[in-house]
């Protein structure tokens, strides 16, 4: 039986739920979530929101100049604008939709510093702020009546009806259903689980931005990834929690293996420079201390702050045997989030007539090559808002309400996948595309994952959850080793 709604939303982050909150209720909205409801990159964000609130100490053009200067100018100012601009009165909704943003003592928001902002605009919800929202965000979708959420569900297929539509099939409980949208808007997240270590839940494999570019959207500067230069250094975890930027905001200092202060000799900023930055002298000074040992330490806070601040950091360091009150933490880079993805215009807009794209998988142009830190978030709300405002305008002028056919073609089963292709891919990855890429490895390991993905597309394999994992784990791969094959020649 086939679903019919007016809007799709693949995501369930801040930008899908915020998305489906500023749509109408007179339409009919289907929100698909690959896991829990709860889990998503959004989730995990820990620093907070960056927005200009104190037009007294701070101001637009500031922000502008921050973002700019850490995207090393190659951002798109008319989107830096956007966001900078109209970012505040989201986030001033966001506490109207019940997110308990941490008080200062005259009850205004608090407001810290993170590194490549030149001042204090942060707001918080202590040291997880992304699951105050989206647990927030929640909560208000759950009361919607025009709103059906399927979880566990992932988006196999979507194509374009003969009615200028879209249909999809989606894979929920080992069975699968058709579902019809007038119009699309992808929220699917990120791609770090392309690499082997990342700071991403398990659901980041960059399915979204598969299947929009399966549907011939336009994608771009996929191969600008950020590594976060403080994650913790886990001995075997794929998954590595966070150590969050505001930890060098609040006066965290970074060490080498010998307990020396080294950001200072790569960048006069130190330790508070953007994360590209801080992750290159990371990787500079291990190259010149054969050593991949690195420390953060705020042991010299008071514990009493640390705890109230950083319940959650705290927390975690604790069930790997670290006090952060009184130890060192150990850290490193990893994968921590994409600047590129599906291009869209200021309204979310893609190249693909009536889908949208919203949040990390999106390219907006805010990022430029280096995205500043709790610009994500922002991001997510501004532009997903606009998609939903650009959806309801186009929808007063729709004509054409018929949804057309779209035929389940596809036989979904098949032969098991062949053991070992994610963890290649990840491999692959690491080694040449990592904080300081290796251009000598990129065109054998891009010929090795065009002969994966050719495999997955024409081997005749069952149709489930791992295979759509792997089939955009090796997507991914080769559109990112494409660009940067193309940037080396």
């Amino acid at each position: 039986m086939k679903k019919e709604y007016d809007v799709l939303i693949v995501g369930t982050g801040a930008a899908g739920l915020y998305a489906a909150l500023n749509l109408p209720e007179s339409v009919s909205i289907l929100l698909i979530s690959k896991r829990e409801l709860s889990l998503s990159n959004s989730s995990l964000a820990q620093g907070g929101v960056a927005a200009v609130l104190d037009r007294i100490n701070d101001d637009y053009e500031l922000h502008i100049s921050d973002t700019m200067t850490a995207g090393k100018n190659l951002n798109d100012r008319r989107a830096v604008e956007v966001l900078v601009k109209e970012g505040p009165s989201d986030v001033l909704k966001l506490k109207e939709l019940g997110v308990d943003f941490d008080k200062d003592e005259n009850g205004e928001m608090q407001k810290t510093l993170e590194a490549g902002h030149s001042r204090h605009r942060i707001v918080h919800h202590k040291d997880s702020t992304g699951k105050a929202i989206t647990d927030a965000l929640i909560e208000q979708v759950k009361k919607k009546k025009n709103i059906d959420i399927y979880e566990q569900a992932l988006l196999y297929k979507l194509e374009k009806t003969d009615g200028g539509f879209f249909g999809g099939i989606l894979l929920q409980n080992g069975n699968s259903c058709i579902v019809a949208a007038h119009y699309c808007i992808m929220a699917s997240g990120g791609i770090g689980r392309v690499y082997q270590y990342t700071t991403n839940s398990a659901i980041a494999t960059g399915d979204g931005i598969t299947l929009a570019y399966m549907l011939g959207a336009r994608i771009k500067n996929l191969s600008l990834i950020q590594f976060h230069p403080t994650a913790f250094a886990a001995e075997n975890d794929r998954e590595r929690f966070l150590i969050s930027e505001a930890v060098r905001g609040e006066g965290a200092i970074l060490l080498n293996c010998n307990g020396e202060r080294f950001c200072e000799k790569y960048d006069p900023r130190g330790h508070l420079a953007p994360r590209d930055v801080v992750s290159n002298a990371i990787m500079q000074e291990s190259a010149a201390t054969h050593s991949e040992k690195f420390y953060l330490d705020i042991t010299y806070k008071g514990a009493d702050f640390v705890k109230q601040r950083f319940p959650m950091i705290y927390e975690n360091c604790l069930k790997e045997n670290i006090d952060i009150t009184k130890d060192r933490i150990p850290v490193f880079p990893c994968q921590h989030y994409l600047m590129g993805g599906i291009d869209v215009d200021l309204n979310a807009a893609t190249t693909v007539d009536r889908l949208y794209a919203a949040g990390e998988c999106s390219h907006t142009g805010v990022h430029g090559a280096n995205r500043l830190a709790s610009n994500s978030l922002l991001e997510a709300l501004v532009f997903s808002r606009r998609a939903a405002a650009d959806i309801v305008k186009r929808m007063q002028t729709d004509e054409n309400k018929s949804f057309g056919d779209f035929k389940e073609h596809d036989d979904l089963t098949g032969k098991p996948l062949p053991h070992g292709y994610r963890t290649e891919i990840r491999a692959l990855m690491q080694a040449c595309h990592f904080v300081i890429p290796k251009p000598e490895l990129v065109l054998k390991s891009l010929e090795r994952a065009k002969e994966i993905l050719d495999d997955l597309n024409n081997g005749g394999y069952e149709i489930n959850r791992d295979f759509v994992e792997a089939r955009s784990l090796a997507t991914v791969a080769v559109i990112v080793l494409s660009e940067v094959d193309g940037k080396d020649k």
